[in-house]
């Protein structure tokens, strides 16, 4: 285990588990969360020993969101000139580019949720691939309610996963959506009575992705965001070049063969990613 100041991480047959580990401070989100986030997420994206990532949370709430003590501290906001409002740009730019990893992380996340899913934290979970959630688990786009527009990926992704008017509801009102209503809506994939059973699942997921071609996962991946994003013409063009890069004859004939004697395909990792600056 892989012990942090806002996280704990384990990487188990082949499956990474990320724990937000802050209950006393409702797994807020201030400076250190933003850095050991980046970093676990930058280091699962290099190496090979996971195939899927679950995230789960302790205490009350998965998370309360931004920790607006953040701001008072080395964190300023400074509106008062046009270099201090360059700065916000800049400082919003990072921290959505710590969520996005998520999104682009080249193995699926998987989270698992449980009461609160507050402010940043809808940000954060809307960039997963799945969301599981226990029956007390709410989501509320917070930021209204504190005045302010919700800046790290919400208003963006949501729209993707739920009708429109319902993030239009949920955005200018901050009031809270429930689990059923989320399942109602296609943002949780499956509702369950405790915390416990809806971590269960979620590594039960992983555990079935992880036993996949680690490769074909990673394209099926590609090949989804891909197509969210373009036309259908663009997104099966975009497919026949994926498909074309990746295919293995070898992979399908143990995929086969381990689907008819009823065990386990064994694949290879992807590969340990080394940019030139590792090396330098």
């Amino acid at each position: 285990m892989t012990a942090m100041h806002c996280f704990s991480l384990t990487i188990e047959n082949h499956i990474a588990h990320l724990v937000l580990n802050r209950p006393q401070a409702l797994n807020t989100m201030g400076p250190r969360f933003w850095g050991e986030l980046d970093a676990v997420l930058t280091d699962l994206h290099k190496n090979k020993a996971a195939r899927a990532l679950v995230i789960s949370s302790t205490g009350k709430h998965f998370s309360a969101g931004m920790a607006l003590d953040a701001f008072a501290g080395s964190v300023q906001m400074d509106d008062q000139s046009p270099e201090g409002r360059a700065a916000i740009f800049d400082n919003l730019t990072a921290m959505q580019a710590t969520f996005t990893k998520l999104e682009t992380l080249r193995i699926p996340v998987i989270a698992a949720l449980h009461g609160g899913v507050i402010g940043g934290a809808v940000d954060m979970v809307t960039a997963c691939c799945i969301r599981y959630g226990s029956k007390d688990t709410f989501f509320c786009i917070q930021e209204i309610n504190i005045g302010m527009v919700a800046d790290v990926g919400t208003l963006q992704r949501l729209p993707k996963l739920v009708p429109l008017a319902v993030v239009k509801e949920l955005a200018y009102t901050g009031r809270r959506m429930g689990a059923d209503k989320a399942l109602g809506y296609g943002l949780l994939n499956e509702v369950f009575d405790t915390q416990e059973q809806t971590l269960e699942a979620a590594l039960q997921c992983a555990a079935e992705i992880a036993s996949k071609p680690p490769v074909a996962i990673w394209g099926t991946k590609q090949a989804v965001h891909y197509a969210r994003d373009h036309t259908v013409d663009e997104a099966l063009k975009q497919m026949g070049w994926l498909q074309s890069a990746i295919w293995s004859n070898r992979h399908v004939a143990e995929a086969v063969t381990a689907f008819q004697g009823k065990r386990t395909g064994k694949y290879p990792d992807l590969a340990e990613l080394k940019s030139f600056t590792d090396l330098a």
